[in-house]
């Protein structure tokens, strides 16, 4: 899954990096969000996704 990373933004110039360690999470607000870091740099990265891409999430 690809997601933005500031760090290699800051850097290189390039957001878009693959997210590696991804955990699906869900915010306070009752959205889905993947959690992973950046197979670059390591940075964190974070995406806020639908249900439907999460596996194992009841699509209400």
């Amino acid at each position: 899954m690809q997601a933005l990373c500031t760090t290699c933004q800051k850097r290189e110039g390039v957001n878009r990096r693959e997210m590696t360690n991804v955990q699906y999470v869900v915010m306070k607000n009752g959205r889905h969000a993947a959690r992973g870091t950046c197979g670059v740099c390591g940075g964190g990265m974070y995406r806020i996704v639908s249900a439907a891409e999460v596996p194992g999430a009841s699509q209400a």
